[in-house]
Protein backbone atom coordinates (compact mmCIF):
# COMPACT_ATOMS: atom_id res chain seq x y z
CA UNK A 1 0.00 0.00 0.00
CA UNK A 2 2.71 2.57 0.61
CA UNK A 3 4.22 1.40 -2.93
CA UNK A 4 0.65 2.61 -4.28
CA UNK A 5 0.74 5.92 -2.23
CA UNK A 6 3.84 7.09 -3.08
CA UNK A 7 3.21 6.41 -6.36
CA UNK A 8 0.29 8.86 -6.38
CA UNK A 9 1.94 10.92 -4.61
CA UNK A 10 4.65 11.28 -7.09
CA UNK A 11 2.49 11.37 -9.82
CA UNK A 12 0.49 14.22 -8.50
CA UNK A 13 3.06 16.68 -7.51
CA UNK A 14 5.36 15.76 -10.75
CA UNK A 15 1.71 16.46 -12.92
CA UNK A 16 1.65 20.35 -10.92
CA UNK A 17 5.49 21.13 -12.15
CA UNK A 18 6.04 24.73 -13.38
CA UNK A 19 4.99 24.06 -16.96
CA UNK A 20 1.44 23.53 -16.11
CA UNK A 21 1.58 26.69 -13.70
CA UNK A 22 2.27 28.98 -16.40
CA UNK A 23 -0.30 27.22 -18.94
CA UNK A 24 -3.40 28.06 -16.08
CA UNK A 25 -1.86 31.07 -14.94
CA UNK A 26 0.28 32.50 -18.02
CA UNK A 27 -2.83 31.38 -20.45
CA UNK A 28 -5.89 33.02 -17.95
CA UNK A 29 -3.20 36.56 -18.30
CA UNK A 30 -3.56 36.12 -21.85
CA UNK A 31 -6.93 35.48 -21.93
CA UNK A 32 -7.56 38.63 -20.01
CA UNK A 33 -5.46 41.03 -21.97
CA UNK A 34 -6.72 39.19 -25.44
CA UNK A 35 -10.36 40.19 -24.68
CA UNK A 36 -9.34 43.77 -22.92
CA UNK A 37 -10.72 42.75 -19.83
CA UNK A 38 -13.81 43.19 -21.37
CA UNK A 39 -15.87 40.84 -18.97
CA UNK A 40 -15.22 42.24 -15.69
CA UNK A 41 -16.54 45.05 -16.87
CA UNK A 42 -20.36 43.31 -17.20
CA UNK A 43 -20.36 41.84 -13.86
CA UNK A 44 -24.18 43.06 -13.72
CA UNK A 45 -25.35 42.16 -17.27
CA UNK A 46 -24.01 38.51 -15.93
CA UNK A 47 -26.63 38.85 -12.67
CA UNK A 48 -29.31 39.93 -15.02
CA UNK A 49 -28.73 37.37 -16.94
CA UNK A 50 -28.58 34.60 -13.88
CA UNK A 51 -31.87 36.44 -12.85
CA UNK A 52 -33.73 34.48 -15.91
CA UNK A 53 -34.18 38.06 -18.01
CA UNK A 54 -32.98 36.61 -21.09
CA UNK A 55 -34.16 32.97 -20.52
CA UNK A 56 -36.06 31.52 -23.58
CA UNK A 57 -37.64 28.03 -23.59
CA UNK A 58 -37.39 27.29 -26.71
CA UNK A 59 -33.39 28.07 -26.85
CA UNK A 60 -31.42 24.46 -26.81
CA UNK A 61 -30.52 22.65 -24.10
CA UNK A 62 -31.12 21.09 -21.10
CA UNK A 63 -31.07 23.87 -18.15
CA UNK A 64 -31.48 27.06 -16.89
CA UNK A 65 -27.97 29.76 -16.41
CA UNK A 66 -28.63 29.20 -13.01
CA UNK A 67 -29.20 25.67 -13.08
CA UNK A 68 -26.06 25.42 -14.90
CA UNK A 69 -24.49 27.31 -12.36
CA UNK A 70 -25.72 25.26 -9.49
CA UNK A 71 -24.34 22.65 -11.30
CA UNK A 72 -20.67 23.88 -11.63
CA UNK A 73 -20.50 25.40 -7.72
CA UNK A 74 -21.86 22.38 -6.61
CA UNK A 75 -19.08 20.83 -8.21
CA UNK A 76 -16.55 23.65 -7.02
CA UNK A 77 -18.04 25.14 -3.73
CA UNK A 78 -17.63 21.60 -2.15
CA UNK A 79 -14.50 20.15 0.45
CA UNK A 80 -11.98 22.10 -2.00
CA UNK A 81 -13.25 25.07 -0.02
CA UNK A 82 -13.48 23.37 3.42
CA UNK A 83 -10.72 21.01 3.32
CA UNK A 84 -8.54 22.01 0.20
CA UNK A 85 -7.89 25.28 1.87
CA UNK A 86 -6.92 23.75 4.75
CA UNK A 87 -4.35 21.51 2.81
CA UNK A 88 -3.14 24.62 1.00
CA UNK A 89 -2.19 26.50 3.94
CA UNK A 90 -0.75 22.96 5.20
CA UNK A 91 1.20 22.60 2.24
CA UNK A 92 2.06 26.59 1.53
CA UNK A 93 1.63 28.19 4.79
CA UNK A 94 -1.12 31.19 4.70
CA UNK A 95 1.02 32.72 2.13
CA UNK A 96 -0.51 29.81 -0.62
CA UNK A 97 -4.43 31.84 0.16
CA UNK A 98 -2.98 34.74 -2.15
CA UNK A 99 -1.91 32.86 -4.88
CA UNK A 100 -5.11 31.13 -4.74
CA UNK A 101 -6.73 35.01 -5.20
CA UNK A 102 -4.32 35.36 -8.33
CA UNK A 103 -4.83 32.17 -9.56
CA UNK A 104 -9.17 32.73 -9.17
CA UNK A 105 -8.83 36.34 -10.87
CA UNK A 106 -7.17 35.20 -14.18
CA UNK A 107 -9.50 31.85 -13.81
CA UNK A 108 -12.01 34.43 -14.44
CA UNK A 109 -11.33 34.80 -17.82
CA UNK A 110 -10.75 31.80 -18.09
CA UNK A 111 -13.98 30.06 -17.83
CA UNK A 112 -14.93 32.97 -19.68
CA UNK A 113 -13.71 31.52 -22.79
CA UNK A 114 -13.70 27.62 -22.20
CA UNK A 115 -17.46 28.04 -21.62
CA UNK A 116 -18.48 30.66 -23.86
CA UNK A 117 -16.68 27.61 -26.30
CA UNK A 118 -18.97 25.20 -24.67
CA UNK A 119 -22.00 26.52 -26.27
CA UNK A 120 -20.54 28.06 -29.42
CA UNK A 121 -19.12 24.79 -30.50
CA UNK A 122 -22.08 22.54 -28.63
CA UNK A 123 -22.38 18.49 -30.53
CA UNK A 124 -23.85 15.76 -30.34
CA UNK A 125 -23.72 12.45 -28.64
CA UNK A 126 -24.44 8.77 -30.25
CA UNK A 127 -27.77 9.32 -28.85
CA UNK A 128 -28.33 12.36 -31.28
CA UNK A 129 -28.10 15.04 -27.76
CA UNK A 130 -26.70 17.97 -27.72
CA UNK A 131 -23.33 18.44 -25.27
CA UNK A 132 -21.11 20.75 -24.55
CA UNK A 133 -17.69 20.75 -23.32
CA UNK A 134 -13.64 20.86 -23.71
CA UNK A 135 -14.00 17.19 -25.96
CA UNK A 136 -16.56 18.88 -28.18
CA UNK A 137 -15.55 22.48 -28.54
CA UNK A 138 -11.85 21.16 -29.99
CA UNK A 139 -14.00 18.44 -32.39
CA UNK A 140 -16.42 20.93 -33.50
CA UNK A 141 -13.92 23.93 -33.42
CA UNK A 142 -10.67 22.50 -33.98
CA UNK A 143 -11.56 19.99 -36.30
CA UNK A 144 -11.49 15.99 -36.02
CA UNK A 145 -8.04 15.75 -36.47
CA UNK A 146 -7.61 17.46 -33.25
CA UNK A 147 -9.75 14.06 -31.68
CA UNK A 148 -6.65 12.48 -30.33
CA UNK A 149 -6.34 15.53 -28.05
CA UNK A 150 -10.20 15.34 -26.80
CA UNK A 151 -9.71 11.24 -26.01
CA UNK A 152 -6.67 12.16 -23.87
CA UNK A 153 -9.03 14.51 -22.01
CA UNK A 154 -11.80 12.74 -21.85
CA UNK A 155 -9.64 9.76 -20.71
CA UNK A 156 -8.27 11.86 -17.60
CA UNK A 157 -12.21 13.00 -17.12
CA UNK A 158 -13.41 9.90 -15.99
CA UNK A 159 -10.72 9.89 -13.51
CA UNK A 160 -10.20 13.47 -12.22
CA UNK A 161 -14.03 13.77 -11.59
CA UNK A 162 -13.77 10.89 -9.25
CA UNK A 163 -15.73 11.33 -5.79
CA UNK A 164 -12.74 9.78 -3.83
CA UNK A 165 -11.96 13.23 -2.21
CA UNK A 166 -14.93 13.80 -0.73
CA UNK A 167 -15.76 10.73 -0.20
CA UNK A 168 -12.90 10.40 2.18
CA UNK A 169 -12.95 13.66 3.85
CA UNK A 170 -16.81 13.04 4.83
CA UNK A 171 -15.70 9.81 6.26
CA UNK A 172 -12.84 11.40 7.93
CA UNK A 173 -15.36 14.60 9.32
CA UNK A 174 -18.08 11.95 10.79
CA UNK A 175 -15.27 9.69 12.36
CA UNK A 176 -13.66 12.65 14.14
CA UNK A 177 -16.92 14.24 15.27
CA UNK A 178 -19.69 11.94 15.20
CA UNK A 179 -18.83 8.46 15.33
CA UNK A 180 -15.62 8.00 17.56
CA UNK A 181 -17.33 10.42 20.51
CA UNK A 182 -20.28 7.94 19.83
CA UNK A 183 -17.86 5.62 21.32
CA UNK A 184 -18.04 3.83 18.11
CA UNK A 185 -14.23 3.38 16.92
CA UNK A 186 -13.20 4.01 13.66
CA UNK A 187 -12.10 1.17 11.51
CA UNK A 188 -12.19 -0.23 7.95
CA UNK A 189 -15.13 -2.11 8.33
CA UNK A 190 -17.27 1.31 9.97
CA UNK A 191 -15.74 3.32 6.90
CA UNK A 192 -16.91 0.93 4.28
CA UNK A 193 -20.44 1.10 5.82
CA UNK A 194 -20.62 4.37 6.53
CA UNK A 195 -19.15 4.86 2.18
CA UNK A 196 -21.96 2.29 1.00
CA UNK A 197 -24.93 4.84 2.94
CA UNK A 198 -22.96 7.32 0.48
CA UNK A 199 -23.03 5.63 -2.30
CA UNK A 200 -26.93 4.58 -2.22
CA UNK A 201 -27.67 8.46 -1.61
CA UNK A 202 -25.61 9.80 -4.76
CA UNK A 203 -26.89 7.03 -6.88
CA UNK A 204 -30.75 8.05 -6.31
CA UNK A 205 -29.88 11.45 -7.50
CA UNK A 206 -27.10 10.98 -10.34
CA UNK A 207 -29.05 7.98 -12.27
CA UNK A 208 -31.99 10.61 -12.75
CA UNK A 209 -29.18 12.67 -15.35
CA UNK A 210 -28.98 16.36 -15.62
CA UNK A 211 -32.06 17.84 -15.65
CA UNK A 212 -32.15 16.32 -12.39
CA UNK A 213 -29.05 16.83 -10.92
CA UNK A 214 -29.30 20.77 -11.70
CA UNK A 215 -32.66 21.02 -10.21
CA UNK A 216 -31.27 19.05 -6.81
CA UNK A 217 -28.03 21.44 -7.03
CA UNK A 218 -30.26 24.86 -7.75
CA UNK A 219 -32.17 23.94 -4.37
CA UNK A 220 -29.38 22.56 -2.13
CA UNK A 221 -26.06 25.36 -3.37
CA UNK A 222 -28.16 28.65 -2.00
CA UNK A 223 -28.62 26.99 1.14
CA UNK A 224 -25.33 25.48 2.19
CA UNK A 225 -23.44 28.44 1.00
CA UNK A 226 -25.19 30.97 3.27
CA UNK A 227 -25.32 28.36 6.29
CA UNK A 228 -21.80 27.97 5.52
CA UNK A 229 -21.14 31.57 5.15
CA UNK A 230 -22.96 32.81 8.33
CA UNK A 231 -21.16 30.33 10.53
CA UNK A 232 -17.71 31.51 9.36
CA UNK A 233 -18.29 35.52 9.27
CA UNK A 234 -19.16 34.65 13.05
CA UNK A 235 -15.71 33.13 13.77
CA UNK A 236 -14.26 35.87 11.77
CA UNK A 237 -16.04 39.12 12.82
CA UNK A 238 -16.00 38.04 16.96
CA UNK A 239 -12.44 38.10 16.15
CA UNK A 240 -12.28 41.09 14.44
CA UNK A 241 -9.16 42.68 16.10
CA UNK A 242 -7.07 39.66 14.52
CA UNK A 243 -8.57 40.04 10.92
CA UNK A 244 -5.46 42.79 9.81
CA UNK A 245 -3.05 40.83 11.26
CA UNK A 246 -4.24 37.25 9.50
CA UNK A 247 -4.23 39.53 6.08
CA UNK A 248 -0.79 41.08 6.74
CA UNK A 249 0.80 37.00 7.66
CA UNK A 250 -0.97 36.02 4.38
CA UNK A 251 0.87 38.77 2.47
CA UNK A 252 3.70 38.90 3.88
CA UNK A 253 3.91 34.91 3.89
CA UNK A 254 3.13 35.22 -0.08
CA UNK A 255 6.52 36.48 -0.60
CA UNK A 256 8.84 34.87 1.57
CA UNK A 257 7.00 31.48 2.63
CA UNK A 258 8.85 31.81 6.29
CA UNK A 259 5.59 30.16 7.90
CA UNK A 260 5.62 26.79 6.04
CA UNK A 261 7.60 26.24 3.25
CA UNK A 262 11.01 27.55 4.31
CA UNK A 263 11.26 30.78 2.41
CA UNK A 264 10.76 28.34 -1.27
CA UNK A 265 8.27 31.12 -2.65
CA UNK A 266 7.71 28.58 -5.48
CA UNK A 267 6.16 25.77 -3.68
CA UNK A 268 4.07 28.11 -1.84
CA UNK A 269 2.66 29.38 -5.60
CA UNK A 270 2.59 25.75 -6.63
CA UNK A 271 0.59 24.72 -3.59
CA UNK A 272 -1.86 28.00 -3.79
CA UNK A 273 -2.45 27.37 -7.75
CA UNK A 274 -2.89 23.80 -7.43
CA UNK A 275 -5.53 23.92 -4.74
CA UNK A 276 -7.35 27.01 -6.32
CA UNK A 277 -7.76 25.05 -9.66
CA UNK A 278 -9.29 22.09 -7.19
CA UNK A 279 -11.63 24.14 -5.74
CA UNK A 280 -12.89 26.75 -8.58
CA UNK A 281 -11.90 24.41 -11.44
CA UNK A 282 -10.87 27.24 -14.11
CA UNK A 283 -8.94 25.97 -17.13
CA UNK A 284 -9.38 22.34 -16.04
CA UNK A 285 -12.62 21.62 -18.05
CA UNK A 286 -15.05 20.56 -16.16
CA UNK A 287 -16.99 23.36 -15.77
CA UNK A 288 -17.68 23.94 -19.53
CA UNK A 289 -19.71 20.51 -19.23
CA UNK A 290 -22.16 21.87 -16.82
CA UNK A 291 -22.64 25.10 -18.93
CA UNK A 292 -22.73 23.58 -22.00
CA UNK A 293 -25.95 22.24 -21.02
CA UNK A 294 -27.46 25.78 -20.65
CA UNK A 295 -30.82 26.85 -22.50
CA UNK A 296 -29.47 29.39 -24.43
CA UNK A 297 -28.45 30.20 -28.51
CA UNK A 298 -25.82 32.99 -27.26
CA UNK A 299 -22.26 31.83 -25.87
CA UNK A 300 -21.41 34.85 -24.53
CA UNK A 301 -24.50 34.76 -21.86
CA UNK A 302 -22.83 31.84 -20.88
CA UNK A 303 -19.33 32.89 -20.48
CA UNK A 304 -20.74 35.73 -18.33
CA UNK A 305 -22.76 33.08 -15.68
CA UNK A 306 -19.22 31.07 -15.86
CA UNK A 307 -16.98 33.87 -15.17
CA UNK A 308 -18.70 34.37 -11.80
CA UNK A 309 -17.73 30.97 -10.60
CA UNK A 310 -14.19 31.59 -9.27
CA UNK A 311 -15.21 35.08 -7.67
CA UNK A 312 -17.80 32.88 -5.60
CA UNK A 313 -16.04 30.25 -5.01
CA UNK A 314 -12.23 30.81 -4.64
CA UNK A 315 -12.54 34.71 -3.59
CA UNK A 316 -15.14 34.72 -1.22
CA UNK A 317 -15.85 31.34 -0.23
CA UNK A 318 -12.07 29.80 0.50
CA UNK A 319 -11.11 33.27 1.75
CA UNK A 320 -13.91 32.96 4.40
CA UNK A 321 -12.55 29.44 5.46
CA UNK A 322 -8.73 30.58 4.88
CA UNK A 323 -9.76 33.72 7.76
CA UNK A 324 -11.51 31.25 10.29
CA UNK A 325 -8.63 28.66 9.62
CA UNK A 326 -5.72 31.35 10.40
CA UNK A 327 -7.43 33.41 13.27
CA UNK A 328 -7.97 30.06 15.21
CA UNK A 329 -4.58 29.15 15.05
CA UNK A 330 -5.65 25.33 14.23
CA UNK A 331 -3.54 25.02 10.93
CA UNK A 332 -0.62 24.91 13.27
CA UNK A 333 -1.40 21.79 14.49
CA UNK A 334 0.94 19.83 13.09
CA UNK A 335 -1.03 15.96 14.20
CA UNK A 336 -4.00 17.26 12.16
CA UNK A 337 -4.51 17.68 7.99
CA UNK A 338 -6.94 18.31 5.77
CA UNK A 339 -11.09 18.36 7.03
CA UNK A 340 -9.79 18.18 11.07
CA UNK A 341 -8.07 21.23 10.42
CA UNK A 342 -11.33 23.40 9.22
CA UNK A 343 -12.87 20.73 12.27
CA UNK A 344 -11.04 22.71 14.72
CA UNK A 345 -11.07 26.11 13.77
CA UNK A 346 -15.23 25.66 14.05
CA UNK A 347 -14.72 24.29 17.28
CA UNK A 348 -12.60 26.80 18.66
CA UNK A 349 -14.73 29.50 16.85
CA UNK A 350 -17.94 28.33 17.64
CA UNK A 351 -17.57 26.14 20.74
CA UNK A 352 -20.04 23.60 21.53
CA UNK A 353 -21.68 23.38 18.24
CA UNK A 354 -19.20 24.73 15.80
CA UNK A 355 -18.37 21.46 14.42
CA UNK A 356 -22.04 19.67 14.29
CA UNK A 357 -22.64 22.86 11.84
CA UNK A 358 -19.58 22.25 9.75
CA UNK A 359 -20.79 18.86 9.53
CA UNK A 360 -24.66 19.93 8.07
CA UNK A 361 -22.29 21.81 5.59
CA UNK A 362 -19.84 19.41 4.79
CA UNK A 363 -22.51 16.67 4.49
CA UNK A 364 -24.10 19.14 1.84
CA UNK A 365 -21.36 20.27 0.24
CA UNK A 366 -19.74 16.75 -0.31
CA UNK A 367 -23.31 15.86 -1.53
CA UNK A 368 -24.04 18.08 -4.04
CA UNK A 369 -19.77 18.13 -5.20
CA UNK A 370 -20.47 14.08 -5.80
CA UNK A 371 -23.86 14.21 -7.51
CA UNK A 372 -22.72 16.77 -10.10
CA UNK A 373 -18.84 15.35 -10.65
CA UNK A 374 -20.66 12.41 -11.57
CA UNK A 375 -22.18 13.97 -15.04
CA UNK A 376 -18.72 15.32 -15.92
CA UNK A 377 -17.56 12.07 -16.05
CA UNK A 378 -20.30 10.71 -17.31
CA UNK A 379 -20.24 13.04 -20.41
CA UNK A 380 -16.02 11.87 -20.81
CA UNK A 381 -17.24 8.04 -20.95
CA UNK A 382 -20.26 8.82 -23.23
CA UNK A 383 -17.72 10.53 -25.71
CA UNK A 384 -15.69 7.72 -25.55
CA UNK A 385 -17.96 4.44 -25.75
CA UNK A 386 -21.62 5.97 -26.58
CA UNK A 387 -24.14 7.50 -24.46
CA UNK A 388 -26.42 4.59 -24.41
CA UNK A 389 -23.43 2.92 -22.19
CA UNK A 390 -23.06 5.71 -19.61
CA UNK A 391 -24.71 3.88 -16.81
CA UNK A 392 -21.90 1.84 -16.72
CA UNK A 393 -19.65 4.44 -16.02
CA UNK A 394 -22.13 5.80 -12.71
CA UNK A 395 -21.79 2.18 -11.02
CA UNK A 396 -18.01 2.46 -11.77
CA UNK A 397 -18.60 6.08 -10.25
CA UNK A 398 -20.81 4.55 -7.09
CA UNK A 399 -17.98 2.08 -6.37
CA UNK A 400 -15.44 4.67 -6.36
CA UNK A 401 -17.23 6.38 -3.67
CA UNK A 402 -16.85 3.14 -1.45
CA UNK A 403 -13.18 3.24 -2.09
CA UNK A 404 -12.60 6.56 -1.49
CA UNK A 405 -13.97 5.92 2.14
CA UNK A 406 -11.31 3.83 2.88
CA UNK A 407 -8.60 4.72 0.99
CA UNK A 408 -5.61 6.81 2.10
CA UNK A 409 -5.65 11.37 1.66
CA UNK A 410 -2.22 11.67 0.33
CA UNK A 411 -2.78 8.84 -2.34
CA UNK A 412 -6.39 10.20 -3.50
CA UNK A 413 -4.80 14.10 -3.10
CA UNK A 414 -2.06 12.64 -5.94
CA UNK A 415 -3.96 10.64 -8.08
CA UNK A 416 -6.85 13.27 -8.74
CA UNK A 417 -4.90 16.14 -9.18
CA UNK A 418 -2.41 13.90 -11.92
CA UNK A 419 -5.74 14.00 -13.58
CA UNK A 420 -6.89 17.23 -13.12
CA UNK A 421 -3.57 18.51 -14.15
CA UNK A 422 -3.65 16.32 -17.78
CA UNK A 423 -7.44 17.57 -18.43
CA UNK A 424 -5.90 20.83 -17.85
CA UNK A 425 -3.28 20.58 -21.05
CA UNK A 426 -6.25 19.80 -23.80
CA UNK A 427 -8.39 22.15 -22.21
CA UNK A 428 -6.52 25.31 -21.97
CA UNK A 429 -4.51 24.09 -25.57
CA UNK A 430 -7.57 24.48 -27.56
CA UNK A 431 -9.22 27.50 -26.16
CA UNK A 432 -6.14 29.59 -26.50
CA UNK A 433 -6.29 28.31 -30.01
CA UNK A 434 -9.90 29.39 -30.76
CA UNK A 435 -9.51 32.87 -28.45
CA UNK A 436 -10.28 34.41 -31.90
CA UNK A 437 -13.22 32.96 -32.21
CA UNK A 438 -14.57 33.78 -28.31
CA UNK A 439 -13.47 37.20 -28.89
CA UNK A 440 -15.22 38.02 -32.40
CA UNK A 441 -18.23 36.75 -30.59
CA UNK A 442 -18.04 39.41 -27.58
CA UNK A 443 -16.96 42.18 -29.58
CA UNK A 444 -20.16 41.62 -31.56
CA UNK A 445 -22.61 40.70 -28.37
CA UNK A 446 -21.75 43.58 -26.73
CA UNK A 447 -21.99 45.46 -30.21
CA UNK A 448 -25.44 44.35 -30.50
CA UNK A 449 -26.21 44.73 -26.53
CA UNK A 450 -25.52 48.41 -27.02
CA UNK A 451 -27.53 49.13 -30.23
CA UNK A 452 -30.58 47.29 -28.12
CA UNK A 453 -30.74 44.23 -30.48
CA UNK A 454 -29.97 42.01 -27.78
CA UNK A 455 -33.34 40.25 -25.99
Amino acid sequence: MDRIENLMVGFGNAAWGMPLLVLLVGGGLFFSFYIKLLPYRYIGHAIDILRGKFDKKEDAGDISHYEALSTALAATVGMGNISGVAIAITMGGPGALFWMWISALVGVSTKFFTCTLAIMYRGKDSKGELQGGPMYFITEGLGKKWKPLAVVFCIAGMFGPLPVFNANQLTAAFNDSLFIPMGIEQSTTTNLIFGLGLAALVALVIFGGIKRIGKVASKLVPFMVVVYSAAVLYIIFSNFTLIDDCFALIFSDAFSGEAVSGGVIGAIIIAGVRRAAFSNEAGLGTAPMAHGAAKTDEPVREGLIAMMGPIIDTIIVCTMTALAIIITNSWQDASESGINITLNAFDIGLPGIGKYVLMLCILIFSLTSMFSLSYYGSKCFSFLFGAEYKNIFNVFYICSIIAGSVASLSAIIGFIDGMYAIMAVPTMLSAILLAPKVKAAANDYFKRMKAGGVL
